[in-house]
């Protein structure tokens, strides 16, 4: 599975954003996919994941109630729309890709296989 994000950009805070990640690969409708972040010197954050029919969801606390996770199998896209953004939001966000999670969502990033290479969301204050 070969994953690419877009969506990224700059932001004030308050308003919003939509990251899509394009898959390619003939697994990306059966695995569980998931959305990290990442902001300088920090470590990496789980943000949101779904399961490979969109039934099931899981947040990281720190965006529940803002962001929302959803897929689009025939497209081979997963979206992350990110409401109410807040300057702790700038990070690098990537999209993953757990090939073997079944029914099952994780948080854990070392559950994931397929890695993007990122891309840049700023929310200025």
């Amino acid at each position: 599975v070969q994953l690419v994000e877009s969506g990224g950009g700059l932001v004030q805070a308050g308003g919003s954003l939509r990251l899509s990640c394009a898959a390619s690969g003939s697994s990306f409708s059966s695995s569980a996919m998931g959305w990290f972040r990442q902001a300088p010197a920090k470590g990496r954050e789980f943000v949101a994941a779904i399961t490979w029919n969109g039934g099931s969801t899981l947040y990281g606390d720190s965006v529940k109630g803002r962001f929302t996770i959803s897929r689009d199998n025939a497209k081979n896209t997963v979206y992350l729309q990110m409401n109410s953004l807040k300057p702790e939001d700038t990070a690098v966000y990537y999209c993953a890709a757990n090939i073997a999670a079944g029914i099952f969502l994780s948080d854990n990033d070392a559950k994931y296989n397929y890695w993007g290479p990122g891309t840049q969301v700023t929310v200025s204050s």
